[in-house]
């Protein structure tokens, strides 16, 4: 290994048999010869990056990347297919709590059991034992078999054990949500502490908070391979960036499935019984005292489309883009003097934004006839969420023509970690 490395990782693969229906008794392996199809999976494709002493990096993608299974054969729970893994000291592994727990014995006799499955002495073990209890917080149940523990008190006294090992390679996989927030944060700032001392740490968890606050480096594997690695933020950020765009891809896939369910029951003449349906779910919930839409019906909102800067139609947008909402409308009877009007609702509730054609001094205008309005955004600022939106038509005296709520729904996503409901633009000066 070279002088400073603590972990080297060179071109690792790892595929697993997949069998799509397994016969188990002898009989079904003779009378089923096919259900011993099986596939290949392959989860690493050629990994490669090396760790140096006290640095600690994150591992980060989308599940089933191979991350969950870099992380097993770093702690040699499975043996990578090619390659090698070269790796320096202890190695304590934090990826199942409580593996080895037996639920008869008490907490103290489990510290036992498990700190040996970490490689420590009887004689280790006694000296720590007073630490790992209190770290764990369970004084008062230590001595209680511990399947009379909550899920939590289970958790916590694994993690005590684990991180009291004192081990020269800590590996964590997504358990940092142990316990109750006071505990978690005690957590964290033990492996603050652990890190400070000169442990060497490789973690995988999907919060990016997390990973950005105690790793030095983070590595991006998409589809078993390296896409990217670098420093946190900028790594996350594109990882961030990505996802984004595959949540856009998926809610867009899905706005076309439902576009072409929609055509289909439109040609199999089933259009006047969903208008039926329709209208007898609006009459049960305005019995129930739930309006969705009411007006006097001179005018009527007939469709509302989201369009994106290419001006096709979406339901998903990131923080910062154009957005234009195109509603169509019919006239029955002559509506003077008419305002045209948007709100947009965060899913709870939250009232985001709301205008209209008199608020921004639009020209007294009067519908005779059907036409299309466009309200248009050059630059959304919402953060990441659910959002839903109200049109409405008033005539002159604010009486309603059409009010429609939660006419439709959209979604917002964002690569930033800002908290609110929207984006301010800013900048900080020293």
């Amino acid at each position: 290994m070279l002088d400073g490395n603590v972990i080297e990782v060179e071109n690792i693969t790892k595929k697993f048999r997949v069998y799509l229906d397994k016969g188990h008794t002898l009989k079904e392996k003779i009378l089923f010869k096919r259900r011993r199809n099986y596939e290949d999976r392959k989860v690493l494709r050629g990994i490669s990056f090396q760790v140096k002493k006290g640095e600690a990096i994150g591992l980060i993608g989308h599940n089933g990347c191979g991350k969950s299974t870099t992380l097993k054969l770093l702690s040699r729970i499975m043996y990578p297919d090619t390659g090698e893994i070269r790796m320096k000291g202890r190695v304590s592994s934090l990826i199942e709590l409580g593996a080895g727990f037996h639920p008869d014995m008490s907490g103290k006799e489990n510290i036992y059991i498990n700190a040996s499955i970490f490689g420590l002495s009887r004689k280790e073990i006694d000296q720590r034992l007073e630490d790992i209890i209190a770290f764990s917080e369970l004084e008062e149940f230590i001595d209680n078999p511990v399947r009379t523990y909550s899920s939590g008190m289970y958790m916590r006294l694994a993690f005590a054990v684990a991180i009291n090992v004192d081990a020269d390679v800590l590996l964590i996989d997504e358990i940092l949500a142990v316990g109750d927030a006071g505990f978690q944060a005690k957590c964290f700032n033990r492996l603050k502490e652990i890190k400070a001392k000169g442990t060497t740490i490789v973690i995988v968890s999907h919060s990016m908070g997390q990973i950005e606050q105690i790793c030095d480096r983070s590595i991006w594997i998409h589809e078993g391979e390296i896409r990217a690695e670098g420093i946190p933020k900028v790594v996350d950020m594109q990882y961030l960036d990505y996802m984004g765009e595959q949540r856009q891809a998926i809610a867009e896939k899905e706005l076309r499935r439902q576009e072409e369910k929609a055509q289909k029951r439109e040609e199999k003449g089933k259009e006047k019984q969903e208008k039926k349906q329709v209208a007898e779910k609006n009459s049960a919930e305005q019995a129930e005292g739930i309006k969705k839409r009411w007006g006097n019906g001179k005018a009527a909102i007939e469709k509302i489309t989201l369009l994106k800067a290419d001006a096709q139609p979406g339901i998903s947008f990131k923080t910062g883009d154009q957005i234009k909402i195109r509603i169509d409308y019919s006239v029955k009877e002559f509506v003077k003097d008419a305002i045209f009007g948007i709100g947009i609702f965060r899913v709870d509730g939250v009232h985001c934004y709301g205008t209209n054609t008199r608020i921004d001094q639009l020209e007294e205008f009067d519908l005779k006839e059907d036409g299309t309005v466009y309200f248009s955004v050059d630059s959304l600022h919402l953060l990441q969420g659910s959002y839903s939106l109200d049109v409405a038509i008033e005539s002159d005296v604010g009486t309603p023509v059409d009010y429609f709520r939660e006419a439709c729904r959209f979604d917002m996503f964002s690569s930033m970690q800002d908290v609110g409901v929207s984006r301010v633009e800013h900048k900080w000066e020293m």
